[in-house]
């Protein structure tokens, strides 16, 4: 007799008991998982009370996996494949131009890393693409087109990585031979030039990284995201952010604490001008994982939570974004 399939293990989400205790669901409220990937928060915020979500995802393929949840939803979840920077479009559509919190997972899945066709890990062998979305130009793309210098400054940037100059000259060198289209190429060519000690991360960690989010746009959908969220919260929402390293948790703890401060006046400005503040902080220093999650799922080790709160202020206006390198540059050739 055939046995049945085991069922494929529950997703966990990093720090899931922390996001949806900052979060604090309200009965009858909407929330936004605006970065849906396995559907772990989506899940867990369902699981809380009577609310509805609108989970949010560029990657077609988490959208897909995530109709059996919206089945067992009975109504209450619905999935949109777009940007999480256009959340504020999608809930205007929706039907809900204010909602009563938003969370965000900012980075790659775990789904993503583990498939090696989407070309995102230099541990298995695949396509150099490392796009979430279905359009756009792959790291392949930007290896092929993109300047010595903006390679270096890509690499830097993005992936913090001080060898960059080395790396972007040995990449335009080699490509001179032959296109670099997959993920061992690459990873064996950055393995050359950046030497790592026994116990230290993989030679090509920050450059796959810089690659992913330049090609992604990570950094500005996240700049954009934010000042979405808080046109879109109510008074009194919660907004409730993990990521996984420095640059995007400085992103956000930036923009919270601009956010949380009253702004806009000076000694030459009446102080009827100055901006209240839109947000209050409500964790003043980051949540970590406590160490059996760790021990559990050694990706939430890197991960710090930050939530805060939305006031009845205006919004902001939104910033400009940084001068880095943005992909329709680099891709036109400067």
């Amino acid at each position: 007799m055939t046995q049945p399939a085991p069922a494929r293990p529950r997703h966990i989400p990093v720090l899931g008991r922390e996001v949806v205790a900052w979060l604090k669901p309200r009965e009858g409220g909407i929330y936004v998982d605006a970065t849906f990937g396995a559907g772990g928060y989506s899940r867990a915020i369902l699981e809380a009370g009577n609310v509805s979500v609108i989970g949010i995802d560029r990657d077609r393929t988490a959208i897909s996996a995530g109709f059996d949840l919206v089945d067992r939803s009975n109504g209450r979840l619905t999935l949109v494949e777009d940007r999480f920077s256009n959340l504020a479009e999608v809930c205007s559509a929706q039907g809900a131009p204010s909602v009563d919190g938003v969370v965000m997972d900012i980075g790659v899945s775990s789904m993503q890393l583990d498939e090696a066709g989407r070309g995102f890990s230099f541990r298995s062998q695949g396509p150099l693409d490392m796009r979430m979305g279905q359009d756009g130009p792959t790291a392949a793309d930007v290896i092929a087109k993109a300047s010595e210098a903006d390679l270096a400054n890509i690499i830097y940037i993005f992936g913090e990585e001080r060898h960059s100059r080395a790396v972007a000259r040995a990449i335009v060198a080699a490509r001179k031979d032959a296109p670099i289209t997959t993920t061992r190429a690459l990873a064996d060519l950055v393995r050359k030039i950046v030497r790592a000690k026994p116990g230290e991360i993989h030679p090509a960690t920050r450059t796959f990284q810089g690659l992913r989010i330049f090609v992604n746009q990570e950094l500005d959908e996240l700049h954009v995201a934010l000042s979405a969220t808080e046109r879109v919260l109510k008074p009194g929402g919660r907004l409730i952010v993990v990521s996984f390293h420095s640059l995007e948790d400085r992103i956000v703890k930036n923009f919270l604490n601009e956010r949380a401060k009253a702004g806009g006046g000076s000694r030459h400005q009446p102080e009827t001008a100055q901006r209240a503040p839109s947000f209050a902080v409500l964790t003043k220093r980051p949540v970590t994982a406590e160490d059996d999650e760790v021990l559990s799922n050694p990706r939430a080790r890197s991960a710090k939570l930050r939530a805060a709160e939305r006031t009845d202020a205006p919004a902001h206006a939104a910033t400009a974004l940084p001068g880095w390198p943005t992909l329709d540059t680099v891709m036109r050739g400067g």
